[in-house]
């Protein structure tokens, strides 16, 4: 499999040793370009942040998870490229300016947060950041400089890699006895591709694959690379509702619910980082079966129904029946997931995520709730939590407690010893099974507060 990418300005083109070859392995290995560092080797740290554009414009990305068939057609820049014949980028000048960098090791990665923030014109520099770890410099001089140089002009070099779009390559896999690796353009080369390929690994936005081999060293093929197929990459709106495909990133979904579904769009806001919502998928958070994925709890408390693919077979099912047990899921061999629909409007929908630090953490508990009251009582209700159990699950017996009772405190006094019938959670190190428990019931008097209209956030409660 060849790859063909611009590095720098420089078209390149590469036949990876294996289709699994990290961008930040190949950099540093292969390249020399050692300014791109290696941290937590996870996607946590951002040391290894880059600039990738395409089609939808830059973005940042965490290299040490990214396999270099992911970039194919597509323009990088490293934090050398940035300055291409000395000429600083205004981040850069603004960084020096402004002394946002001590020991230096994370400032690659975070002057690459910031070129692709600036090139967006992303102002919100803390959601930016959220994603790079600093333990010298501290954030406030980087923050300073990053403020600095918002109205600075975009550099040249942003024109000629927005220009750089290849047509696809092959989908087969590669010949000379290397492990195969496929990159279907449609999702139709996608079915035939995975029912003939039954065992082969799918690798979406690898945020999470990725890790199988960064950390376990693990041997993924044959593998199937989603990223090419355009047709799984787009939303479509009804009157009614919204059919979101399975290789929409995190990132185009925020956005794509900043106005329907604003509840939504925050939870999002907060899982992992910006590198990571840029690479992976609605459909790689459903098909992983996490039981502390942010997504599956909202899309079941909002009622959605999964859409499933095996060859020229399609099926559809409620959301909540995909997940039968712990990483274990109604999914066939060579059945890949295609999609989700959801309503377009549910007004009193609220998802609450309850984890150690506020940023770029794991759920300990996250609760999603959409209850309609009509004339003061319970008419539906859908609870649904991640944390709480092997799978995400919904509040089966809580719900029924619920419906047909008059939407009030004493009522959700009355329907709270329900959720131990519902869950069973167990204690990690995130949160004990004691801790879990009461929290998912607080929730619910947190929810009822909210649909009040008493402020919740806890962005915005004052003291």
């Amino acid at each position: 499999m060849e790859i063909t990418f611009r590095l720098n300005g420089e078209p390149v083109t590469v036949s990876p040793e294996t289709p699994t070859e990290t961008l930040l392995d190949w950099l540093r290995e292969k390249r020399g370009l050692s300014g791109t560092k290696e941290g937590c080797n996870e996607g946590d740290c951002g040391a290894c942040t880059v600039v990738v554009t395409d089609g939808e414009g830059p973005k940042a990305l965490n290299a040490c998870l990214l396999f270099l068939p992911q970039l194919h057609g597509k323009a990088l820049r490293t934090v050398e490229g940035l300055a291409p014949k000395g000429q600083f980028h205004p981040v850069q000048q603004a960084m020096i300016d402004h002394h946002g960098s001590q020991c230096g090791f994370c400032t690659p990665g975070i002057v690459a947060s910031l070129a692709a923030a600036h090139a967006q014109g992303q102002t919100d520099h803390l959601d930016t950041l959220a994603g790079n770890l600093c333990r010298c410099t501290g954030y406030a001089p980087i923050v300073r400089a990053a403020k600095a140089c918002e109205s600075a002009p975009a550099p040249e070099w942003l024109k000629t890699d927005r220009s750089f779009i290849l047509p696809k390559i092959p989908s087969g896999g590669p010949g000379g006895g290397q492990p195969p690796g496929f990159r279907p353009t449609t999702s139709d080369e996608l079915a035939e591709i995975f029912q003939q390929n039954p065992n082969a690994t799918i690798i979406a936005g690898a945020t999470d694959v990725g890790l199988w081999v960064t950390k376990q060293l693990r041997d993924l093929s044959p593998v199937i690379f989603l990223n090419g197929v355009k047709d799984l990459q787009t939303i479509t709106q009804t009157d009614s509702h919204f059919r979101i495909g399975a290789g929409v990133t995190l990132s185009a979904l925020r956005e794509a619910m900043k106005e329907p579904h604003p509840h939504f769009a925050e939870l999002l806001r907060r899982y992992a980082s910006v590198q990571i919502r840029n690479a992976a998928t609605i459909g790689g958070n459903i098909a992983n079966g996490s039981p502390i994925g942010d997504g599956p709890p909202a899309l079941i408390a909002l009622g959605a129904t999964l859409h499933l693919r095996r060859g020229d077979a399609r099926r559809d099912m409620a959301l909540e029946d995909f997940f039968l047990d712990y990483r274990k899921q109604d999914r066939q061999p060579g059945e890949f997931v295609t999609g989700v629909t959801i309503p377009a409007s549910a007004p009193d929908f609220r998802a609450y995520k309850i984890s150690k630090r506020f940023d770029q953490d794991i759920s300990a508990v996250c609760g999603c709730f959409n209850i309609q009251i009509d004339s003061g009582k319970v008419t539906q209700a859908r609870i649904a939590f991640g944390g709480m159990a092997g799978i995400p699950k919904r509040a089966r017996a809580v719900e029924a407690a619920l419906l047909g009772q008059p939407w009030s405190l004493d009522a959700i006094q009355q329907a709270i010893p329900a959720f131990a019938r519902d869950f069973t959670p167990l204690s990690d190190m995130r949160a004990s099974a004691a801790y879990r428990l009461t929290v998912a019931q607080n929730l619910l008097i947190r929810y009822f507060h909210d649909l009040a209209g008493t402020q919740v956030s806890v962005l915005e409660v004052a003291p």
